[in-house]
């Protein structure tokens, strides 16, 4: 099967979606795959496909670009007839002391946004107590126990936030709402609605690159994140391949 690019036509054999939200984070997912990627411009979309059928894309960031973005590279790949059988939502974030230190991996079993509602004088409320939406994905139960096997990483609820956290109010705040959270970041929320709306499996994945809490520059440590990210794409490259929906039926 191909797609009509700016390049010219481009054999479509990448089956599975890997977001991140800028392209430090793309390229460090790349660095996992040998052999040089191929840029395919799409409309409102940049791929870079690897050689091992994983098409990266730097998303944006924020859920709303980063579900604007993904939704332009799933409906280009359903479009041409081999649509993605997942979208991964992957980078840095940040993570919630003591269960996700500066460097670990966390993979969501629930990712979900933590900002989405309406404050009231008795607290926040979610979107769904308001009767609109949804705030939760849940990946496959199966993709999910291989993800974490395969990088030796704890699995928990990864929150979506438009605002990062920059106090120690708003992170035990967050930590009571959400008492499984271990991680934080801006994009996989997007991601997942955008994935969601066509019926594609989702999954995220974390490097932690700073605790959650007070703002402090000097404790984020980027590029150890980065290759964090780096060496467990190298891992989960073999349970991405092998795993398929059915293994949840």
């Amino acid at each position: 099967m191909v797609v009509q690019g700016q390049e010219g036509l481009i054999t479509t054999s990448a089956r599975v979606l890997v977001a991140t939200a800028v392209p430090a984070e793309r390229d460090a997912v790349a660095r996992a795959f040998p052999g040089a990627a191929e840029e395919v411009r799409l409309p409102g979309a940049v791929l870079c496909r690897t050689a091992a059928g994983v098409d990266l894309l730097a998303a944006g960031v924020g859920p709303a670009l980063a579900a604007a973005s993904s939704a332009a590279a799933l409906t280009a790949a359903a479009l041409a007839g081999a649509p993605y059988r997942l979208a991964v939502s992957a980078g840095i974030g940040g993570g919630f002391a003591p269960e996700a230190p500066v460097g670990s991996l966390v993979v969501a079993d629930a990712i979900t946004v933590a900002d989405l509602g309406a404050e009231t004088p008795d607290g926040f409320l979610p979107v769904t107590d308001l009767g609109f939406g949804t705030v939760t994905h849940h990946p496959p139960e199966s993709l999910v126990r291989a993800a974490c096997e395969a990088i030796g990483a704890p699995a928990g609820t990864v929150l979506t936030v438009s605002t990062v956290t920059g106090t120690a109010t708003r992170a035990a705040g967050l930590r009571a709402r959400h008492p499984r959270a271990l991680a934080e970041g801006m994009e996989g929320f997007g991601v997942a609605e955008a994935a969601g709306a066509q019926g594609v499996p989702v999954l995220e994945i974390r490097a932690v690159s700073n605790p959650v809490g007070p703002r402090d520059r000097a404790a984020w440590r980027i590029g150890d994140a980065l290759a964090a990210l780096t060496e467990a794409f190298g891992k989960l490259a073999p349970a991405l391949e092998s795993w398929n929906t059915h293994d949840d039926q």
